[in-house]
C-alpha cells in the first residue's frame, strides 16, 4: 500500500516524465584485496577485521576497538571506460585513510572514515585499453577509535558517469518550510555543474515549474523552484509516507540529466514550554544510540542488514536513533526514512583533545568542514533526520575556546541546512558542570550524557533551554520515563545503547567472583571481552527483558499487557557482581537445574494493575502492579510458570515459562525465504537449540556446523556470547543460551539454497532458500 502510495505522490509531482537515471553503476563486485603478501578476490562491503578475529594479545585496536588487528590493505578492480564525459567513483565509506590511484596516478585521497567522498577519475582514464583502480587503506595507527570501526571498504562503491553539464552530486535539496494538514509548500533547490571549458545555458524542470539558468565555465549556479502539496500526508513514525521529485535538466530543448530524489513532508519544532512537537502534535522521544556495526558481520553495510538494524530498533519500540559517534550509511537513513524512525545524525566523537592518540583530533583542523559538508549534504534530504550533532563528551569542555569550537561546527552545518536543530552530547565528570552554560547556549538542544539529575536546577538558571538526555544508564529507564513524563523541557531520553556491539570490550558486562573486576575502563581493559554488552537487543536480535520493560513504560497502549522472566539467581553460575551501565541477568528460562528449594525472583512487566502468578496450575500470589513490575519470589521446582491478568475491557491475558528438558534438536528460522540474486541481498536465519517438545534449552553452548550449497555462500555465524573469540565468519559456532545467528548472502545466479547445520548429539537441521533475479 505505502508503494502504491508513494507512485501515486510521484506521478502528482512530476508532469513530464525522464528516463530512469542509469548512470550510477554499483563498482562492489570483483576487487583483489592484497594484506600481507596474500591476495584474494572480494565483493564489497568488506571488512577484514571481522574475518581475522580478536586477540587480546596481538590485536592493535585494543580494548576500545574489540582487540581486532587494524593494519593496512590494498584493493585492485580493472574495468573499461565508460561512456560519459565525467567519469567518478563514490566511496560510501572507506576505513580509513584512503588513497586512490587511477592506472598508476593519485586521483584522491580521504582520510575520516565515516564520510562518504567522491573522485573525479576522468583525467586518469585510458581510452583505449582497460584501467586499474587501486585503493590504499591505512588503519596502521592505533587506537584510533572507542569502539570497533572495522577495517576496508566497508560500504558501497559506485561508478558514476555524467555529461559536462549535470545536477550536482547531492545537488537536490528538498525542504518543506510551511506545512499544515491542508497544503504544504516545497522548496526544491537544484545545483547544476558545468564541467566543460565554456558559459552553459539550461532550464532546470520540477514538475510543471522550470526556471532558465546560466552556468559559469568550470563552476556550479543554484536555483530554486516552489510548489505546493494540496492535502499532504505527514510523514511520522506511525506514518512514514514518501514522496518524489524528479528534477530535470534541459540544455537546447534536450534532456541531458535528472536526479530521482526522495522526500518527506513533516514540520519539526522543539521549546522549553511545549517540548518536542512532530506535525504539530507532542512527541516524546524514546531513543536509542546504536554504533554503525552490524554485530556478527562487523563493518560491512550490507543495505539488508542495515535495513534489519533498524527494524529490530522499531520492534523494540524505539521511535529514535542517535548515530553514535559518527554519520551512518545511506541504506541507514533509507530504511529510517521507510520504516519510520527519527534520527539524529551525529558527525563526530571528539574534537581538539585527543581520546585515543590518532582520533579525529589529528584531522580536525583540515578535516571537519568537509565532513560536516558531506554528512549534511548527502543527509539533509532524508525526512527521519530531526537533529544534526556535532559532538560528544569533547574532551577540551573546560577550556573556553571550546565555545568557539561548536559555533564554527554548528556554521558549518547552517552552510547546507538551516531547517533542522543542532545538538551535542554535553557531560560532566565531576561538579563542574553549571560551567558549561557558555557551551550549551550554542546548541538548539542540549545533549545531557547521564546529566539529567540537573535538569530542575538547570530549568531554573536557564528556562529557555531545551534538554534531551542524549545518553543514560539502561538500567534507570523507569526514572527517565518519569522525568521526561513530567517536564516539558526534557523532550526524551536516549538509551545506551539500543543493541550490544563490537567493541568497547566489557561495557554492561555482568560478571562472576573469579573474573576480572571492575569497569571495561580499568587499566588494560577486559581482554576476555571482545564487545559490549550493554543493549536492550544482543547481536542475534534477541531481546533482553530490559527490552521489553522499555517498550511498556514508552508504547503502553500498544505494547504486550504482559511479559515475564526470572532473574539469575545470585550463586547459581557464581555470586553476580554488576557495573554501571549493566542490569542484573535476567532470562526467558525457568531452567535451574540444581537449584530446587531454593528461592528465584520472578518479573512480570505489565501495564495491568495487578498479576497473578501460578506454578503447575496452583497460586503463587497475587501481587499489585508498581513502576509497570510486579515481583514475586518463590522456591524454585520444575514444571510451568504462568503469570495471569485482566485488561481494562475484561480480557484475561497470560504468559508462561516452562522448563526445558535435555537438547535434542536444531530450529532454522529464516527472516524470509527468497532474497535477491544479486550478490548483496541477505538471508539471516536464527538457530535455536530445542528439547524434544520444542522448548529452547536455555544453557545450550553446542558447538555447530553450518554448511551453504546453491545459490548462496555462508557469511557469517556466531553467537551472542561477546566472550566467545571464534572468527564470526567460520563456518562453526557455539551456541550462548541456546541460540545463534547465521547470514547467508546472494550470489549473482538464481536458484534454490540450501543450508544444513548439525552438531554432535542433535538431528540435524536443513532449510531450503529461495535466491531470484525478480525484485
Amino acid at each position: 500500500m505505502k508503494r502504491a502510495t508513494i507512485v501515486t505522490m510521484l506521478l502528482m509531482l512530476s508532469i513530464v516524465v525522464a528516463k530512469a537515471d542509469t548512470r550510477r553503476v554499483l563498482f562492489d563486485a570483483g576487487w583483489q584485496f592484497t594484506q600481507n603478501g596474500k591476495t584474494v578476490t572480494v565483493d564489497l562491503p568488506h571488512d577484514w577485521d571481522i574475518y581475522a578475529g580478536p586477540d587480546a594479545k596481538s590485536g592493535a585496536t585494543g580494548t576500545g576497538g574489540g582487540w581486532y588487528p587494524g593494519g593496512k590493505g590494498e584493493y585492485r578492480k580493472t574495468f573499461k571506460t565508460p561512456d560519459g564525459e565525467v567519469v567518478r567513483l563514490h566511496f560510501e565509506g572507506v576505513y580509513q585513510k584512503a588513497e586512490v590511484f587511477i592506472n598508476g596516478q593519485k586521483a584522491g585521497q580521504h582520510a575520516y572514515g565515516y564520510t562518504p567522498f567522491t573522485i573525479d577519475i576522468t583525467p586518469y582514464l585510458h581510452q583505449d585499453k582497460p584501467n586499474e583502480v587501486l585503493v590504499k587503506v591505512d588503519n596502521s595507527e592505533q587506537p584510533n577509535c572507542r569502539w570497533y570501526s572495522g577495517s576496508g571498504i566497508y560500504r558501497h562503491v559506485w561508478l558514476i558517469t555524467s555529461p559536462a553539464l549535470h545536477i550536482a552530486e547531492n545537488g537536490v535539496y528538498i525542504s518543506t518550510p510551511m506545512v499544515n494538514d491542508d497544503e504544504a509548500t516545497v522548496q526544491v533547490e537544484v545545483t547544476v555543474e558545468n564541467a566543460s571549458d565554456v558559459e552553459r545555458t539550461a532550464t532546470v524542470m520540477v514538475g510543471a515549474e522550470s526556471m532558465p539558468i546560466i552556468v559559469p565555465a568550470k563552476g556550479l549556479k543554484t536555483d530554486t523552484l516552489t510548489f505546493n502539496i494540496r492535502n499532504p500526508r505527514l510523514w511520522s513514525p506511525d506514518t512514514p509516507i514518501l514522496y518524489e521529485v524528479r528534477a530535470m535538466l534541459k540544455e537546447q530543448g534536450k534532456m541531458v540529466d535528472s536526479q530521482l530524489t526522495r522526500f518527506g513532508v513533516r514540520h519539526i519544532y522543539c521549546d522549553s514550554r511545549y517540548g518536542f512537537q512532530l506535525n504539530y502534535m507532542p512527541l516524546l522521544i524514546n531513543g536509542a544510540c546504536v554504533h554503525h556495526d552490524d554485530g556478527i558481520l562487523g563493518a560491512m553495510a550490507f543495505d539488508a542488514a542495515e535495513i534489519r538494524k533498524v527494524r529490530l530498533m522499531k520492534d523494540a519500540g524505539f521511535n529514535l536513533i542517535r548515530t553514535s559517534h559518527n554519520p551512518p550509511s545511506r541504506a541507514f537513513l533509507d530504511a529510517c526514512d521507510s520504516i519510520g524512525m527519527l534520527v539524529i545524525d551525529e558527525a563526530f566523537d571528539g574534537w581538539r583533545q585527543a581520546k585515543t592518540p590518532y582520533d579525529y583530533s589529528t584531522l580536525i583542523d583540515s578535516c571537519y568542514r568537509e565532513d560536516i559538508h558531506a554528512m549534511v549534504r548527502r543527509d539533509r534530504n532524508h525526512p527521519s533526520v530531526i537533529c544534526w550533532s556535532i559532538g560528544n563528551e569533547v574532551m577540551e569542555r573546560k577550556d573556553i575556546r571550546v565555545v568557539t569550537t561548536a559555533r564554527k561546527m554548528k556554521d558549518a552545518i547552517k552552510d547546507y541546512c538551516c531547517e533542522r536543530p543542532v545538538t551535542e552530547a554535553l557531560c560532566s565528570w565531576d561538579s563542574d558542570w553549571e560551567i558549561y552554560d557558555p557551551h550549551a547556549e550554542v546548541l538548539d538542544i542540549a545533549g545531557y550524557n547521564y546529566m539529567l539529575h540537573k535538569h530542575a536546577s538547570d530549568h531554573e538558571r536557564d528556562p529557555l533551554r531545551v534538554i534531551l538526555q542524549t545518553e543514560s544508564f539502561p538500567r534507570d529507564a523507569w526514572r527517565n520515563w518519569q522525568t521526561v513524563e513530567d517536564y516539558s523541557y526534557v523532550i526524551g531520553d536516549i538509551v545506551w545503547t539500543g543493541l550490544d556491539y563490537l567493541g568497547e570490550s566489557g561495557i554492561g558486562r555482568y560478571y562472576y567472583d573469579g573474573d576480572t573486576p571492575g569497569e571495561h575502563y580499568v587499566e588494560g581493559g577486559q581482554p576476555e571481552w571482545h564487545g559490549a554488552y550493554c543493549g536492550d537487543v544482543d547481536i542475534t536480535g534477541w531481546r533482553k527483558p530490559i527490552s521489553h520493560y522499555r517498550e511498556l513504560l514508552w508504547n503502553r497502549d500498544t505494547a504486550p499487557a504482559l511479559y515475564m522472566a526470572v532473574k539469575e539467581p545470585d550463586g547459581y553460575y557464581g555470586s553476580i557482581r554488576e557495573t554501571a551501565w549493566s542490569v542484573w541477568p535476567t532470562w526467558e528460562s525457568w531452567t535451574w537445574n540444581g537449584w530446587e528449594g531454593k528461592p528465584v525472583e520472578v518479573e512480570v512487566y505489565t501495564s495491568l494493575p495487578s498479576v497473578r502468578l501460578y506454578l503447575n496450575d496452583r497460586l503463587v500470589g497475587e501481587q499489585q502492579s508498581a513502576e509497570c513490575k510486579a515481583v514475586f519470589t518463590l522456591p524454585y521446582q520444575p514444571g510451568t510458570l504462568r503469570a495471569e491478568g485482566v485488561t481494562e475491557e475484561g480480557q484475561p491475558v497470560s504468559v508462561s515459562l516452562s522448563t526445558a528438558g535435555e537438547p535434542c534438536q536444531i530450529r532454522l528460522t529464516a527472516d524470509k525465504s527468497t532474497f535477491l540474486a544479486d550478490g548483496q541481498d541477505l538471508i539471516y536465519v536464527t538457530v535455536e537449540i530445542l528439547d524434544r517438545n520444542g522448548l529452547v534449552c536455555p544453557d545450550a553452548a553446542i558447538p555447530l556446523t553450518a554448511t551453504v550449497k546453491g545459490a548462496g555462500s555462508l557469511l557469517s555465524f556466531a553467537s551472542a556470547d561477546l566472550k566467545d573469540t571464534d572468527v564470526y565468519t567460520d563456518a562453526h559456532c557455539t551456541t550462548w543460551k541456546g541460540h545463534a545467528l547465521l547470514a547467508v548472502r546472494s550470489t549473482a545466479k538464481s536458484g534454490t539454497v540450501s543450508l544444513t547445520v548439525k552438531g554432535d548429539g542433535l538431528s540435524q537441521s536443513q532449510l531450503n532458500l529461495n535466491a531470484t533475479n525478480r525484485r
